[in-house]
């Protein structure tokens, strides 16, 4: 069990045996996955992906998060239920393990894992997950982006706004049509910082890049003896 910053990765594991007694709880140490038996399910069979996020999705919208990705697999004789989970607050390991806790009540009222035993996962997203959503953009102001353009090029910069549209980038790196205009009227190859709009549809699967501060910097370039 680990967490990091708001916009980090927080993440909690429960190992759910479907024998014994229903809603019994357990507790764990850090990177311990916490037991709690549930109820036989009526089935033998995994549950599918579909399946769970139909079950899920409503009740980890009313908790006020968002869904982000389920995952159902094999694991030896258990399967791994995996949810990411987000919200525009970001996600603390309280707020994981209270959700746990409220998906773990709702798998155990459903049948959806059928009737072997499974591993319960809940982790909020880390810095490499894709920005498709219009959530994910605004979710990531303030922050350094990097995404492909659909016509051709990418985009580097920080993003300013984002509503269900469109982005506005403040942009660090020219896209290959910028460079092109700029050659051709005279006025340079390397643009400074402007603001862009992008409709949602003029980019691709953007990602958050990385930035070290300038103490982490100097720290990384300074040789120790």
């Amino acid at each position: 069990m680990s967490a990091s910053s708001r916009r980090g990765r927080a993440r909690r594991g429960r190992d759910v045996p479907r024998t014994g007694a229903r809603g019994a709880t357990g507790s764990a140490a850090p990177g311990h996955p916490a037991a709690q038996p549930g109820r036989t399910g009526q089935t033998g069979r995994t549950g599918s992906t579909a399946a769970v996020r139909r079950l899920l999705e409503p009740v980890i919208e009313t908790a006020g998060y968002d869904l982000e990705d389920v995952t159902v697999t094999a694991a030896g004789r258990r399967s791994l239920l995996r949810l990411v989970v987000d919200s525009d607050d970001g996600v603390s390991l309280d707020d994981v393990a209270t959700l746990s806790r409220t998906v773990s009540a709702a798998l155990d009222d459903g049948d959806v894992m059928g009737a072997g035993p499974y591993v319960l996962e809940v982790t909020s997203p880390g810095v490499d997950r894709p920005l498709t959503e219009p959530r994910h953009w605004r979710r990531a102001t303030g922050r350094l982006v990097r995404a492909p353009l659909t016509a051709g090029g990418h985009i580097e910069g920080r993003v300013v706004s984002a509503d269900a549209e469109a982005v506005v980038i403040d942009i660090a790196v020219p896209t290959a049509n910028d460079t092109a205009r700029r050659r051709g009227s005279g006025t340079g190859s390397e643009p400074g910082p402007a603001l862009r709009r992008f409709g949602l549809g003029e980019l691709g699967r953007g990602r958050v890049l990385v930035e070290f501060s300038r103490d982490e910097a100097a720290d990384l370039g300074t040789d120790e003896d």
